[in-house]
């Protein structure tokens, strides 16, 4: 049997308002749609934030044993500066000030964001789809719903007529906003757009002459949409319907309501079941932004090199940061944050390390059952990660019970103490042993520098053939030894 047969979990959809039991459309497998980042600078920390919240809950959704086929995209095109349909695509601005072209930028920033999320421990997701790998899909569902009549071309551009959509479905279903108070508070068009309303949304935009970006399609050589490589990359690999999709808070309007809308208009029927959002990350108590300099990137945090942190910090212990405030939740970020949870973190990991040692008794004082479930029931609250966290430093409390003599376990009840430890910290939270990782690191150095030392005392007796043999299989697994003035020293790869 799976544990989701036997856990049942509540998730806050944005779409009722209220939390629901969680049921997969197939039984056992789940597909889940997560917006990625548009790739034209480094990412920023509140949207590792989000991600993070949802590597969260892709962790746990594989623990309790349904398949899950995880889609998260990169936005390579089409994403203007505004978040609306004029300005200069976001992408295309950056190359055009760094005199490079598009891919350049895009190649830089995804590179730049897959390291970051490694540093943090994240799982890649099933399907890493690009907006520009997916142009041929956008250009057919934008013939769908041409053909439905909820689309108009103008000039070489298409718009979807929010108003018409609305005469039989409902614009704003996701917001909680009405149409015609986005109309009243709207102002009028400038007679310079082509829209018919100031609501429509762009489905396809005609290429000025010096937009870099732009493919041919029956309308005119351009670009699509920003919210239709959503609708076109989701129900690629998930379906016309599929179970949650997910983002940031500042998602849900416009970008996730147009595609309510383009699904809905394709398929007559709402896209997805559930809709989860990841709250703000703010710091100071302020909202983040570069040009106040209330602001930090992941690596300053991993390197302290920023003025509004006192020292470094290990990935894993941001990450527990971050995962000790529910993510529906506003973050604050702040150094005395941080500072108290690195001392936690570290507390936990000195448990984690402390309980391979506990030696199991006759009978057990605990209630290991109960502990168990209580961790459970906190992820099976809308993925209740904090309250996670205080289980799991009552299960710390038990560690030092038993090591003290004050509190026993039966064989059968440590190992399920350790198993459910060790899941709950490492496969769902995604922490790190870092603790582990530096004694083991301290334990390779002395094996090394033993071996140097034995390298130079074969060198001092002319026996250069074991000196290269040294040299050479310490290369073959990694180690690389550099002979200098000072000595020899080694780097790994």
């Amino acid at each position: 049997m799976q544990l989701f047969q036997t856990q049942q979990i509540k998730l806050y959809n944005t779409l009722s308002g209220q939390k629901e039991n969680f049921k997969p459309i197939n039984e056992g497998h789940v597909g889940m749609y997560v917006c990625g980042p548009t790739v034209y600078s480094n990412v920023h920390l509140g949207n590792v934030r989000t991600f993070m919240s949802f590597d969260m809950v892709f962790r746990y959704l594989k623990h309790l044993g349904y398949k899950v086929r995880f889609v998260r995209n990169i936005t390579d095109a089409g994403h203007l500066e505004n978040d609306a349909d004029a300005g200069e695509d976001r992408i295309a601005k950056k190359a055009r000030l760094e005199e490079i072209e598009p891919m350049e930028v895009v190649q830089r920033y995804t590179v730049d964001f897959h390291n970051i999320l490694n540093k943090f421990n994240f799982l890649p997701p099933s399907i890493e789809p690009t907006a520009t790998g997916h142009i041929i899909e956008q250009i057919e569902i934008i013939k769908t719903i041409l053909e439905k009549g909820l689309a108009y071309e103008v000039n070489g551009s298409v718009y979807f007529d929010v108003l018409k959509y609305n005469q039989t479905k409902q614009y704003g279903i996701l917001s909680k906003r009405n149409v015609e108070d986005l109309i009243h508070n709207t102002r009028e068009l400038d007679g310079q757009s082509d829209k018919k309303n100031p609501q429509d949304f762009a489905l396809w935009k005609k290429a000025e002459p010096q937009h870099i970006m732009r493919w041919p399609s029956p309308w005119s050589d351009g670009f699509p949409g920003w919210h239709l490589e959503c609708t076109a990359m989701s129900t690629k690999y998930l379906g016309e319907h599929f179970d949650i999709h997910g983002g940031g808070m500042d998602l849900k309007f416009p970008h996730h309501e147009c595609e309510i809308a383009q699904g809905e208009a394709c398929n007559d029927a709402s896209p997805v079941n559930y809709w989860m959002h990841a709250n703000m990350l703010i710091m100071n108590g302020k909202k983040m932004a570069k040009s106040t300099g209330n602001y930090i990137l992941p690596n300053e945090i991993f390197s302290g090199d920023n003025p509004h942190i006192t020292k470094a910090y290990a990935p894993s212990v941001a990450r527990f940061f971050m995962l000790q405030a529910h993510y529906r939740s506003i973050l604050d970020f702040t150094n005395n944050g941080l500072l108290a949870s690195e001392k936690g973190f570290y507390r936990l990991m000195d448990a984690i390390n402390i309980m391979d040692e506990l030696k199991a008794s006759e009978s057990s004082s605990i209630n290991i059952s109960d502990w168990k479930q209580s961790c459970y029931d906190a992820m099976n609250d809308d993925f209740n990660s904090p309250i996670l966290i205080a289980n799991l430093f009552e299960g710390v409390k038990f560690i030092n019970q038993i090591k003290e003599g004050q509190a026993s376990l039966t064989q059968d009840d440590l190992e399920a103490f350790k198993t459910t430890m060790n899941a709950f910290v490492f496969d769902i939270l995604g922490l790190v042993n870092v603790t582990k990782v530096e004694t083991d690191t301290d334990k390779l150095s002395g094996a090394v520098e033993l071996l140097i030392k034995i390298r130079q005392e074969a060198r001092a007796n002319k026996d250069f053939a074991l000196s290269d043999k040294i040299r050479d299989e310490l290369a073959e697994v990694g180690i690389q030894l550099q002979d200098g003035k000072e000595g020899t020293t080694f780097s790994t790869n």
